[in-house]
Parts: structure tokens; sequence; C-alpha cells
């Protein structure tokens, strides 16, 4: 698990992580969510131990990141979102120098190695030569040497940054089987709606500040200030619209360009149980009514405010 409790760092006049405070489980994988210089991978670093708060206290499965250094190196897997790799290397041959690093020692090295490679599904490609991975692949390999000592938190800065639709889905899913792991995950992102089907909790961070920490179904009702239905009646849409707009809980009516209405509800409305049955009343037909979700980019807009460092 991960705690922070305040922590900050600065660079000079810039405050990069304003008093950070989080708590994650086991199983966690969180979504921190922000604009590039918002303090996402300084606050990851932190947490690492590759980088010194000014203030504050972060802790990893009870370890403090001020005494506990080295411990905490042995249950974290940190992943940047660019890093090299050496040429002259198959993909194996890789794996096995990083496993080497971790002092995992004689058979059970090329295992671990086969095993890695079989959870990011790259099998296939273990004879390759790392430098002519695509990009997608090469992240994968990535994580695959992230995972070689079996890390217990996981830190992945952007790692569908670049990466094609399919890559990204492939990322995607190999997050959600470390949450079935029960590995507790940060992992940051700019591709919000796919961080949704995939992260149990979000954090917003903006400007050095933690704007909401939750989880997502929180965040969510956060960002809806109002509820907006879309409503889709078989005839006389014009007369419906009508009949909406002179209902106490309605606030605006629009009629689409396809015929459907948008209805936003007045603030602090959430009972509308009533529009269906007026409806049906006056005898409209009704064959759409549903509730407009929310979106995870919805939620950043909204929340958010569009500052950087």
């Amino acid at each position: 698990m991960i705690e922070t409790r305040n922590l900050t760092k600065r660079y000079g006049n810039l405050i990069a992580a304003n008093d950070i405070t989080l708590k994650l489980e086991d199983g966690d994988v969180f979504g921190f969510i922000g604009p590039n210089g918002s303090g996402k991978t300084t606050t990851m670093r932190m947490i690492a131990t590759l980088l010194s708060p000014d203030h504050g206290e972060a802790y990893v499965c009870g370890k403090s990141i001020y005494t506990d250094q080295e411990e905490i190196r042995r249950l974290v897997g940190f992943m940047p979102d660019f890093f090299g790799v050496y040429d002259d290397m198959t993909v194996v041959e890789y794996l096995e120098f990083f496993a080497a690093a971790y002092r995992i020692k004689g058979p059970a090295r090329r295992r671990v190695c086969e095993e890695k490679l079989e959870l990011v599904d790259m099998s296939f490609k273990r004879d390759a030569m790392v430098n002519e991975l695509s990009r997608g692949q090469t992240q994968r390999i990535g994580l695959a040497r992230t995972l070689l000592h079996d890390p217990q938190v996981l830190l992945l800065d952007e790692p569908a940054s670049g990466l094609d639709p399919r890559a990204r889905i492939e990322i995607r899913n190999l997050l959600k089987r470390l949450g079935e792991m029960k590995k507790t995950v940060i992992v940051s992102s700019h591709i919000l709606p796919e961080l949704a089907d995939v992260c149990t909790r979000v954090g917003m961070i903006e400007k050095g500040h933690m704007i909401i920490d939750g989880n997502v179904a929180e965040v969510m009702r956060r960002a809806r200030q109002r509820i907006m239905l879309n409503i889709r009646v078989r005839e006389r849409v014009e007369d419906a619209a009508k009949l909406l707009e002179q209902l106490d809980c309605t606030e605006l009516v629009t009629i689409t360009k396809d015929k459907m209405l948008e209805l936003t509800l007045r603030p602090t409305v959430e009972d509308y149980s009533i529009i269906p049955t007026e409806l049906v009343n006056a005898k409209f037909s009704v064959t759409l009514f549903r509730e407009e979700e929310v979106n995870l980019e919805t939620a950043f807009l909204q929340l958010t405010k569009g500052l950087v460092q």
C-alpha cells in the first residue's frame, strides 16, 4: 500500500508538488491525471525514493521513504515515460541482464524472464533484437522488466504514451490483470477515457495541487453539476419540448438536429421520475429515455482550470 502525507517538492520558486496526501490499498489501480508539468512525475519519483521531498512523508508498505529506501526499492517497480534499450541484445537477454541486477540467480532467472514475457504477451519476440521492436512492444518489454522482481507496488509514468489504439488496448488489459493480482498501481496518463475502464480510483492534479481524489464514480458525481437527460418521442417533438419546459425540475430543453430532446435539470434536482410519467400521461410515445453519462474527460475539464506550471 501507498500513503503520502503533505508531500511537497520545490524547485526554486516553483512548487512542483504541493501537499500531496494520498492513501492506496492493495489492489488499487490509481489513475493519476494532469497536464504536463502538473506534478505527476515528481510525486511518483518521490514515492519511488528517486527524489527527496522538501516536506512531508510517504510510506510504501509501511516503509518510510526517508529511512527505508533500500527496502522500498525492492517493493517498487518504476517504469518511466521514456527509457533506453541496449543495442545488440535480444529481448530475453535484455530481461536476464536486469534480472541479474535484481540478484535473481541460476535457473530461476530464465524462468522468471519467460514468465514475465508470457504475462505481457511477448513470448513470440523473445529472440528478437530489443532495438528493433515497435513502440508498443518496447513498452510491454519495459513493463516486463519492471515486474521481474515481483514488486508489490507499480509506478507507471505514461505507459500508453505514443502508442497506437491496439497497443493502448493491450496496455489497458495488462493494467487490469495487475489489479487482479492485487498489485497497488499508480498509472499516469493523458488518455482519460481509457483510465476509467482500468482504474479503481482517480486523482486529478493541477499546478502541483491534488484537485480531487476518489473512486471513479465519486469523481463523476463531483463533476456533474447538473443532470442532463436524452429523450426521444415518436412524434410531436415540439409539443413534448413545450411540456417539459413547464416542469418545475427543468432548467433547459433543446431539440437536436436528429429530433432528440436534451433536457437539463435544475441544480440539486436528482429525482426526475415524474418526467416519463408526464410524457406518457400526455399521450406521447417515449422511445428513448436515458441520463447522459459524465465521462472522465468531461470530469477533468469541469474540475480543473487548465493551469500549468
